[in-house]
């Protein structure tokens, strides 16, 4: 009786699962997330291909007929093209005006959120690695920015300013740095007291380098959640002062802008002229708030519900 030999199976590679991967996965879970950023990247690349995908520059006289003033949506231009979402009381298209000023609000908010998230990183970090008197004195500063409103600290200042893109992002900066201070200030007063710290201070190396390389990275996750929440913020709040009359111009394309060339018509029945652009703030500002609590929720397991 001869022995039988059985074949060998080969076992499947394991797959390695990077972190990235994992990431991703958690972050998927999520179908509202995912719908959520889906539209955001599509409210992103209409914004950025608002040039090339429109059918006038809004804000080009030479390209604007007072003719077209206040055409209801599906109406045709004098230049023959079709106004799907109507036009304006200055004959300009909402189309185009919706998607030039999308540019202009997400630029004012990521752009207000980048600088107030280095100053507040920075300030934060200074408190919690310096302590006693320091530490003290700008939270103290903290404190007295953050029991003041958004809005007010913001609408206070540009009403000294003047109107303007750079003084938007000026006034959004001042009245959001103590938000992203605040949250470093917190989580690097935990990591400062860890032993991976203590072991590098003990190695001597330099307090800038303890900051930076060791005590910073640990800190970014809760800085990446409040700095996605706060450019919505920033957004929604670039457009209260422009419905109010203090923030951009009326040549610059905003969404608050278009909403407040609008209200004076909303009883008249042409409601397209401020509720179209009113429904593109608030997809934008719901899609990266979505956003952010999906990534919340991966970056800190423990808040899952």
């Amino acid at each position: 009786m001869s022995d039988t030999i059985a074949p060998e199976t080969s076992t499947p590679a394991t797959k390695v699962e990077t972190p990235f991967r994992r990431f991703a996965s958690e972050f998927f879970e999520s179908r509202i997330a995912t719908v959520a950023l889906c539209l955001l990247g599509l409210i992103i690349v209409l914004a950025v291909l608002a040039p090339w995908i429109t059918p006038q520059n809004p804000y080009d006289l030479a390209q604007v007929d007072v003719m077209d003033g206040r055409l209801p949506p599906g109406s045709e231009a004098f230049a023959g093209y079709t106004m799907w979402l109507g036009s304006d009381g200055s004959g300009r298209d909402l189309y185009s005006a919706i998607l030039y000023g999308l540019r202009i609000s997400l630029s004012v908010g990521v752009a207000s959120g980048i600088i107030a998230l280095t100053i507040g990183m920075a300030i934060g970090l200074l408190a919690a690695y310096a302590g006693g008197r320091t530490e003290n004195i700008i939270m103290r500063v903290v404190d007295l920015q953050l029991s003041f409103p958004a809005a007010l600290v913001a609408l206070m200042l540009v009403a000294i300013m003047g109107k303007g893109v750079d003084k938007i992002i000026l006034a959004l900066v001042v009245a959001q740095w103590a938000y992203y201070a605040r949250t470093v200030r917190g989580t690097a007063l935990v990591e400062r007291n860890k032993e991976y710290v203590e072991a590098a201070q003990c190695l001597g190396l330099s307090r800038l380098r303890v900051v930076f390389r060791h005590i910073l990275p640990n800190c970014l996750a809760p800085l990446i959640v409040v700095g996605t929440v706060q450019t919505a913020h920033a957004i929604s709040l670039e457009a209260t002062l422009s419905f109010l009359g203090v923030g951009l111009p009326q040549t610059e394309p905003s969404l608050g802008v278009l909403i407040a060339n609008g209200f004076e018509y909303m009883l008249s029945g042409r409601y397209w002229i401020s509720v179209f652009p009113g429904l593109a703030l608030l997809l934008t500002v719901v899609s990266i708030n979505l956003v952010g609590d999906q990534l919340r929720d991966v970056l800190n397991p423990r808040l899952k519900k």
